[in-house]
């Protein structure tokens, strides 16, 4: 059968993470969401998104296609249902279409021609941003169990103090030495090659890609997952920091979330925290207004490929867009669009070419390139955000 996983109706919910991926290609637990159905399902994927993302996320059509909403997460119920799908056949979850089994063109479905399939158990879907580190315990822990199961973890270095050792995993490669891992409050998975340097402070749930890294000294809990290649150090808690973004030095990182290719500067810090202890409001793109998020705790979201400099500070619920570069004294606003260059007291337009030469250096320290089709979604995404910078 072939997959197409879309976007659905909470993609710009998502912003500023799917200004430059689909909805698939967000990290929540250990894996993307499309690595999670690629796991269940046991079949590769494509994507139905934006037409600019579409160069790099391509979308394979057959002849008979199961499209899935990108929004909902996998569970072993939803994943039997779909394999079961018919043609002209559709889950939903009240008015939401999960998956659907089509022989027709996008362009042609229909639903008052299909059969409705009611999905009554329970799934985890991630509607807004901030469910991105707020379901990241259960997205983990689901992670865990698919990632392990039958599987012996690599052996651990005696030098390390483990606690609930049997809820510790260790891909090939993984090396942690004199450190600290709890894994009472949630699983502790380490990442193929991926390294725990030594003297660090982890309590679970708690995951760490492949190639990734934890400097010496850090204090991590709560929930929280680096990407692969990530560099991390300091204090951070409850947060998800996507592949090849480093957090490098001290400074307290708290329920947030990083794109990609994301740099924060030394000794610096976001507020998770309101000091009346209100549920702290957020910038949605979609309504293009801060809109309540019910959450009493709620640090920073940045998008990809934004930078801070040292000594950087953020307020509740701050939205940076996709390459930022915050570098002036005092805290910023807390909605920063898309290619902003400076901080507290003002800033200007960060053209797209300046940007791009920042992006191929750092990049490629790491062995990728910044290529002609990243060159050309960011520039869009340049476009699309004008309306909401006055610089």
């Amino acid at each position: 059968m072939n997959y197409i996983l879309f976007d659905g109706t909470v993609r710009n919910n998502l912003l500023p993470f799917t200004f430059t991926r689909p909805v698939a290609d967000i990290r929540v637990g250990i894996l993307t969401i499309r690595e999670k159905w690629e796991n269940y399902l046991g079949n590769t994927t494509t994507t139905i998104t934006e037409e600019y993302l579409s160069e790099k996320y391509p979308m394979v059509e057959l002849e008979e296609n199961v499209l899935i909403n990108s929004s909902y997460l996998p569970n072993s119920d939803l994943v039997e249902l779909i394999q079961g799908l018919k043609e002209n056949q559709a889950i939903f979850q009240e008015e939401e279409v999960i998956a659907f089994y089509t022989s027709d063109t996008q362009e042609e479905v229909d639903f008052s021609g299909y059969e409705a399939i009611e999905f009554e158990g329970d799934v985890l879907r991630v509607v807004n941003t901030w469910d991105i580190f707020s379901k990241n315990q259960e997205a983990l822990e689901a992670d865990f169990e698919l990632l392990t199961e039958g599987r012996t973890s690599a052996a651990i270095s005696k030098t390390n103090r483990l606690i609930n050792s049997e809820r510790i995993f260790l891909e090939e490669g993984a090396q942690v030495e004199y450190s600290i891992l709890n894994a009472t409050d949630g699983p502790i998975y380490i990442g193929k090659n991926a390294q725990v340097w030594e003297g660090s402070l982890i309590r679970g749930a708690f995951a760490l890609c492949e190639n990734a890294v934890v400097k010496m000294g850090a204090k991590i809990y709560g929930a929280t997952t680096i990407g692969p290649h990530g560099k991390v150090c300091g204090e951070i808690s409850n947060s998800v920091i996507f592949g090849y973004s480093s957090k490098g030095h001290e400074g307290y990182l708290g329920n947030a979330v990083l794109g990609e290719w994301c740099n924060i500067g030394a000794d610096s810090n976001n507020s998770n925290l309101k000091n009346n202890y209100a549920k702290v409001r957020i910038w949605n793109y979609a309504t293009e207004k801060f809109e309540q998020t019910g959450l009493q705790f709620c640090g920073l979201m940045m998008g990809d490929h934004s930078k801070t400099a040292i000594n950087t500070m953020f307020n509740t619920g701050t939205v940076i867009g996709v390459n930022c570069n915050i570098y002036v004294p005092g805290f910023p606003r807390n909605f920063v669009p898309s290619f902003s260059w400076g901080g507290a007291s003002g800033f200007s337009s960060y053209q797209p070419q300046k940007a791009f030469e920042v992006a191929k250096v750092m990049m490629a320290r790491r062995g990728v390139e910044f290529d002609e089709v990243d060159a050309r979604i960011l520039e869009h995404v340049f476009e699309l955000t004008k309306k909401w910078r006055s610089y």
